[in-house]
């Protein structure tokens, strides 16, 4: 049977890149230049250009998987980091509100979606309002047990971008050229396949490919 998946907030890729099988993805992007990449990396996906967000809660129900990957930075240690020893970006050095529709997300799905689900973020600065499971850096909401993973680590932050990418094993998109989107965020936003596989494996335990 076709496993019906919804991939929100899709980037390039990382976290799908080694699902296989009889599954039929459609991934949700907002930004129209990684949304054309993500289309180039999985040509049979059915790739939109639209709100993440607002796309889950009109169309949750048609699918059997969603995993969900909601923007971080408002959420990770990072930001407090920033904000204390003004460095980094402008916009990042200004105390924000976390925003809250990672947790709306969860709520939805734990409530009322009757699939498997997953919502992924990074580790953050305050005490999650919901608990999550917890994989090395990465806190991890389900309706299932994702189980653990030992994944190589490495400070990525201080990596150039194509020692990101060797990491994740994605491409390094320098063939591509950007206006609207920093190639290194691009790649560094990923979430690392062997993670998005082994979730996938928990959830229908069934043998996927594998990333050497």
């Amino acid at each position: 049977m076709t496993i019906k998946i919804l991939n929100l907030y899709a980037g390039i890729g990382g976290n799908r890149k080694l699902w296989d099988g009889d599954i039929e993805v459609t991934a949700i992007e907002n930004n129209k230049e990684i949304a054309k990449i993500y289309q180039d990396f999985f040509p049979n996906d059915k790739v939109i250009v639209c709100d993440a967000h607002q796309y889950l809660l009109e169309h949750f129900e048609e699918y059997d998987f969603i995993w969900s990957s909601p923007p971080c930075p408002t959420h990770s240690q990072m930001k407090v980091f920033m904000v204390k020893s003004q460095k980094g970006w402008n916009k990042d050095r200004k105390a924000s509100y976390p925003d809250m529709k990672l947790y709306e997300e969860i709520i939805l799905l734990k409530h009322f979606f009757k699939g498997k689900w997953v919502v992924e973020n990074v580790r953050s600065y305050y005490d999650p309002l919901i608990k999550p499971q917890e994989i090395q850096r990465h806190y991890i909401w389900s309706n299932f047990n994702v189980g653990n993973i030992k994944l190589k680590r490495g400070n990525i932050a201080k990596k150039h971008t194509n020692d990101v990418a060797e990491y994740y094993g994605v491409d390094n998109l320098d063939k591509y050229s950007l206006k609207t989107f920093r190639k290194d965020q691009a790649v560094r936003n990923c979430v690392h396949p062997k993670l998005g596989l082994h979730i996938f494996n928990m959830a229908f335990k069934e043998p996927q490919k594998t990333l050497t």
